[in-house]
């Protein structure tokens, strides 16, 4: 009789471990779905976390920028480009900013308008200055040449604006 107990005693034991190996593998797969689940809500959490570091970014360049104006007044040609030391550089720059796109003749009259006189050469003069700079681009057409601020100074301005790194 103590070898069939004993026969019994080891069937019982097979029995329990095969249910708590089932066990283990239920636990398992809960514990997958679990995680699954937990990374599903999780992704909600992880864009906003994304957005609001957007927001952040947005609001730290909007005080840079407010700061400048306080500080200068206007975030002017002087403080992107402060070599350009010439005034009437300076309007040109200012001029080709608002109103990019234009020919000689359309800067003079757009300066005179400004500073109440300008010449044709001066403004010819200084144009091809600004170009051998590197400040304006020059654009050539069949009939006339425009002139535009170049990309440089575009990366320069989103920099001091905070809008680039």
């Amino acid at each position: 009789m103590e070898v069939r107990l004993k026969i019994t005693v080891g069937h019982k034991s097979r029995v329990a471990d095969s249910e708590e190996a089932k066990r283990i593998e239920e636990l398992s797969e809960r514990i997958e779905e679990l995680e699954s689940t937990l990374r599903k809500v999780a992704e909600p959490y992880s864009e906003l976390v994304r957005q609001l570091s957007m927001f952040q970014d947005t609001v730290q360049k909007y005080f840079r920028l407010m700061d400048l104006y306080q500080k200068h007044g206007v975030v002017s040609i002087d403080t992107i480009l402060p070599q350009v030391k010439d005034p009437i550089s300076k309007e040109i720059m200012r001029i080709l900013l608002d109103k990019p796109g234009l020919n000689i003749s359309e800067v003079t009259e757009e300066l005179r308008a400004r500073r109440g006189s300008s010449s044709r050469r001066i403004v010819r003069d200084r144009l091809g200055e600004l170009v051998a700079e590197g400040l304006v681009k020059e654009k050539s057409d069949r009939k006339e040449k425009t002139y535009e601020i170049s990309e440089e100074v575009v990366r320069k301005w989103s920099q001091v604006l905070g809008l680039s790194k």
